[in-house]
């Protein structure tokens, strides 16, 4: 079993507290925005490959939905986000197709205030 200690666990907590200025807010989205292409770039290349994204899309839905349905879904999700048309999602890439998420308010805990 794998522990975190106890400023690790700070350190990505603070990841998701909200933000009151425009230029902290500006700061927390790319800030939310690694932390979010971290956990799918999992050989950290700088890049999401399609096998990354079904790894990722395994341990979110489990059972759920077939192989099949994780095979489309990564596929979309390619398909949408890779301008370069690499086969893979770059960090710009990333933030490029999250840019109309309000990422701020989803990925914030209200009680961190």
């Amino acid at each position: 079993m794998e522990t975190v200690d106890f400023p690790s666990f700070v350190r990505v907590l603070a990841n998701f507290r909200p933000t009151e200025t425009n230029r902290a807010r500006d700061y927390s989205r790319n800030r939310k925005l690694r932390f979010a292409f971290q956990l799918y770039d999992q050989d950290r290349d700088g890049k999401i490959s399609r096998e990354e994204l079904l790894q990722v899309l395994r341990s979110m839905l489990g059972t759920q939905v077939t192989e099949e349905q994780l095979q489309s879904i990564a596929e979309r999700a390619i398909q949408e986000a890779d301008l370069d048309q690499d086969d893979a999602i770059s960090f710009d890439e990333f933030k490029k197709s999250l840019e109309k998420v309000n990422i701020e308010q989803k990925m914030s805990i209200c009680s961190l205030r």
